[in-house]
């Protein structure tokens, strides 16, 4: 998609689409929809009037062939509460625009900023948003694909904006949108195509595109460390497992002498039965999505690389399948951490906190002062909070506020859940350090609890995005399918844009 802007008035751009969001309070009797109603010769007013379009949130209603614009349709699109609005629903409307263009096979496309205020921000977002509402989830389906992508997209702003930077927005909007789209496709991919193997091979491809250095420990250097809870998962599969660090290119040049270096690490379980411990069969086909959280890693990596963040990041996917078989590991064996505490494994499938576990304490090997996952870690999470919000805990207070603030801009909502000591109590084992899995209460802080053992002082946050990792109903804005949540939030903490 050609992403561009233009200033000046919107009735002069000739375009296949133009979106003109309208709000629930006071859109009607605003000076911009007067205008609109006045260069429409009324029609605009009379679909609003007739009570056919709303402007609730996300609803909208074409008018083809308007009279007083060059755009051969009017699309106008329910924006909601005026006193609601921000950056995250802004992008949605742009992903709204699109969506709607797509169904009217709509080849170009432009869209009016609702408000005047910070146009650089705005057009950034929107570009995101065109980006992430084009998007479609028919990877693999041999009719019916071609014909329906955006090609171009244009966004409307006020004469008073500065080109030079709103072109620059527009250019970060795309490699995060761009980034997000490569994180959804990987957690949309069928599970006997996207291999740990596949995901090593597509991370290093994808990352010497934009500057990313990939490293790939095989299974015989995980034995050499002392995987032991990584390799004990990978055991049952005949894939075998990675561990996938990837390094910014500039940034190993002369890192300053005291630097921060934020480690982001993401849960990569390509696919996950449960292993001995094995799920229930309905529903099983999304465990190909169990990697997510490694797929939001490596996405916003790829940004990142692109956008030089403020602060030194390495990410790492510990990348593995966990089937059931003869090698399988089994509830009540007992194996030894990377940082040499032992485990007794409970229920093999809580498999995502022992490849964590492992990649954590790595990364404080490899010198991080700072640590950030992102895994679909427990079913507990999606009971507390439901497909609203993913659950956020963690030692790093600082960077756990900033993170649920920047949801404003990001859209990507958190809840943050308690880790009183407490808890620690229910993973307390007989025979070993720790136990992998607690009772049925409160599973998703247990979880962070497990963690945090193999942390201890290193400052940490913990994003579990079960729930949010795939959309089984569709969006205005968006598609069925991958999701790409916490991409978003990891290049906006540290990229700043």
């Amino acid at each position: 998609m050609l992403i561009e802007h233009r200033s000046g008035r919107y009735a002069d751009i000739a375009c296949d689409l133009l979106g003109f969001c309208v709000f629930e309070d006071g859109g009607a009797g605003s000076s911009a929809f007067k205008a609109l109603n006045r260069l429409t010769r009324g029609a605009a007013g009379a679909l609003l009037s007739s009570g056919e379009f709303k402007p609730e949130l996300h609803r909208s209603s074409l008018i083809h062939n308007p009279r007083g614009l060059k755009a051969r349709r009017l699309l106008l699109i329910g924006a909601g509460k005026k006193t609601d609005y921000s950056l995250a629903r802004l992008r949605e409307l742009a992903g709204t625009a699109i969506r709607r263009a797509r169904a009217a096979k709509s080849k170009c496309v432009a869209f009016v900023l609702p408000v005047d205020e910070k146009p650089v921000q705005c057009a950034r977002v929107c570009a995101e948003g065109a980006l992430y509402g084009n998007y479609e989830s028919d990877l693999y389906k041999t009719r019916d694909r071609e014909g329906r992508d955006v090609e171009r997209f244009l966004v409307v702003v006020g004469k008073g904006a500065s080109g030079e930077r709103i072109e620059k927005s527009l250019r970060q909007g795309a490699i995060i949108g761009n980034a997000i789209t490569f994180t959804r496709t990987l957690a949309n991919e069928p599970s006997n195509i996207l291999t740990p193997s596949q995901l090593a091979e597509r991370a290093t491809a994808a990352g010497g595109e934009v500057g990313l250095s990939v490293e790939v420990l095989e299974r015989e250097e995980m034995q050499k460390l002392g995987m032991n809870m990584l390799l004990a998962v990978s055991r049952g599969s005949d894939e075998p497992p990675k561990l996938i660090i990837l390094r910014i290119k500039h940034q190993e040049q002369a890192p300053r002498k005291g630097a921060p270096l934020y480690a982001l690490v993401g849960k990569g379980v390509t696919f996950d039965s449960g292993g001995i411990s094995i799920k229930p069969s309905e529903k099983m086909e999304d465990m190909k999505a169990d990697m997510a959280g490694g797929a939001a890693v490596l996405g916003a990596m790829i940004a990142l690389a692109q956008l030089r963040p403020k602060h030194r990041v390495i990410g790492l996917i510990p990348a593995v399948e966990n089937l059931p078989s003869g090698k399988a590991a089994r509830p009540g064996d007992v194996v030894k951490s990377y940082l040499g505490k032992t485990v007794e494994i409970i229920s093999t499938d809580a498999e995502g906190r022992l490849i964590l576990a492992d990649a954590l304490a790595y990364a404080r090997t490899l010198g991080a002062t700072n640590l950030v996952d992102v895994a679909t870690l427990t079913g507990a999470v999606v009971i507390a909070l439901g497909n609203i919000n993913a659950g956020i805990l963690g030692t790093d207070q600082a960077t756990i506020d900033l993170i649920r603030k920047n949801a404003k801009i990001t859209g990507e909502k958190l809840w943050q859940l308690p880790l009183d000591d407490e808890y620690r109590k229910a993973i307390s084992s007989e025979i070993a350090d720790i136990k992998n899995v607690g009772n049925r209460l409160s599973g998703a802080i247990t979880a962070a609890k497990f963690l945090q053992e193999f942390v201890e002082d290193t400052p940490w946050v913990h994003l579990d995005i079960a729930g949010m990792d795939l959309d089984h109903d569709g969006r205005p804005f968006a598609a069925k399918g991958a999701t790409g949540f916490g991409a978003r939030t990891l290049i906006h903490l540290f990229s700043g844009v």
